[in-house]
C-alpha cells in the first residue's frame, strides 16, 4: 500500500507522486511505461532500498518509510525476492551458489526453504528445474551461460524460500518474444505455486495479458499533468 507519497532525486522536483496505489497479496500485478518514467524508482521504494520525501510505502502491515536502514535491509532479505534487469548474479559463484544465495542472509527464507524441500541446495535444485535449467549445468559459473539461461537463475534465486512478493524490473529485455513468453508463464506458476505476489515492470505493453492488473506509468503521470500514479 502506498499513500501521499512523493519522491525526487535531490531537488524540489517530484519524480513520483503517488496518491494510493494498492496491490492485493497473490495478485499479478503488470507495471508498464517507457524509459524515464519512474518504473524503476517505484519499484526502488516498494522494496525499501529508496524511501519517500513523504508519505508511507507499506508491504506486510510495514511501514518502510518509517523505519530505519537495517530494519528495511532485513524486511527486504526476509520477504522480497528480486529479479533485476542486468541479473547481477555472482561471476564466481556456481549456479546453485547464485540461487542459494539469499538463504544466507535470511533465516526466515533458509527455513522455509528447508521445509518445503528438506534442504536448501534441493529447494534449489527443484526450482532450477522448474526453470528449465538442467542438472549439468548446475556446478557451472553463471558466466558460462546463455542469457536466457541466466535469466532463469535470477529468478530461481528470487523465488528461494518463498517470499511474499517477487520484484521484477524489466527481467525479460533482452529476450525474443516466445523466450519472453515462456519465461513469464514459468515465473508466475511458480509464484502462484506459493502464493507470492509479483510486480512486474516492463515497457512492452503486450505483456499485461499475462497479470490480474495493468498501471500504466505515464498514462497516469500525463492524466495528473505530473509524475504521479492514482
Amino acid at each position: 500500500m502506498i499513500a501521499d507519497l512523493r519522491f525526487g532525486y535531490g531537488s524540489d522536483e517530484d519524480v513520483l507522486a503517488i496518491s494510493k496505489l494498492q496491490v492485493e497479496a497473490s495478485r499479478r500485478v503488470f507495471l508498464f511505461g517507457p524509459s524515464g518514467c519512474g518504473k524503476s524508482t517505484l519499484l526502488a521504494m516498494i522494496g525499501g532500498v529508496l524511501v519517500p520525501r513523504e508519505g508511507s510505502v507499506t508491504i506486510l502491515g510495514a511501514d518502510l518509510s518509517g523505519m530505519k536502514g537495517a530494519a528495511r535491509d532485513r524486511m527486504r532479505a526476509d520477504h522480497v525476492g528480486f529479479i533485476f534487469q542486468q541479473f547481477n548474479l555472482v561471476p564466481y559463484l556456481s549456479v546453485v551458489d547464485n540461487v542459494c544465495l539469499p538463504c544466507r542472509y535470511s533465516q526466515r527464507r533458509l527455513q522455509r526453504a528447508k521445509d518445503a524441500d528438506g534442504s536448501v541446495e534441493i529447494s534449489a535444485a527443484r526450482l532450477l528445474s522448474e526453470l528449465g535449467i538442467d542438472e549439468r549445468l548446475r556446478s557451472r559459473k553463471t558466466t558460462d551461460l546463455s542469457v536466457g539461461q541466466q535469466q532463469r537463475v535470477a529468478a530461481a534465486r528470487a523465488l528461494i524460500g518463498g517470499p511474499e512478493l517477487v520484484i521484477a524490473d524489466e527481467p525479460t529485455s533482452s529476450l525474443d518474444a516466445d523466450r519472453r513468453r515462456e519465461f513469464i508463464d514459468l515465473l508466475l506458476s511458480e509464484c502462484d505455486r506459493v502464493g507470492s505476489t509479483v510486480i512486474f515492470v516492463s515497457h512492452d505493453a503486450s505483456l499485461a495479458s499475462h497479470f490480474d492488473d495493468a498501471i500504466d506509468l505515464q498514462l497516469a503521470n500525463a492524466a495528473a499533468g505530473r509524475s504521479r500514479v492514482a
